[in-house]
């Protein structure tokens, strides 16, 4: 079974920035679509930023402009590059992997994925 390892979370002040990376141990995996989610308490969870097989990024209206998702084929890794972070952007985020029949449109739905890391908390306080 596939796995998916994050890290890169933290806490920081309002106009700060930090960057996730989650290492998956299936290149099968890894090289379809690939997204970032995120769940702050007492919400559902919610699509950040999805990146097809082709490479092409899409973005939840919430994060456009500040976040920048990312592949490293040479290391299995995906990145999340998130700037500009505002006291709204806390809750935990979770990487998420799937077999390539799953993707419908925009990677940037739950039932998109059938694989999640286990998720790394960031905190951005005003």
């Amino acid at each position: 079974q596939v796995q998916l390892v994050e890290s890169g979370g933290g806490s920081v002040q309002a106009g700060g920035s930090l960057r996730l990376s989650c290492v998956v141990s299936e290149y099968s995996y890894f090289s379809n679509h690939m997204g970032w989610f995120r769940q702050a308490p007492g919400k559902e969870r919610e699509g950040v930023a999805s990146i097809d097989r082709y490479g092409r990024p899409r973005y939840a209206d919430s994060v456009q402009g500040r976040f920048t998702i990312s592949k490293d084929n040479t290391k299995n890794t995906l990145y999340l590059q998130m700037f500009s972070l505002k006291p709204e952007d806390t809750a935990r985020y979770y990487c998420a992997a799937a077999e390539s029949w799953m993707w419908r449109h925009s990677g940037l739905s739950i039932d998109e994925y059938n694989y999640w890391g286990q998720g790394s908390q960031v905190t951005v306080s005003s």
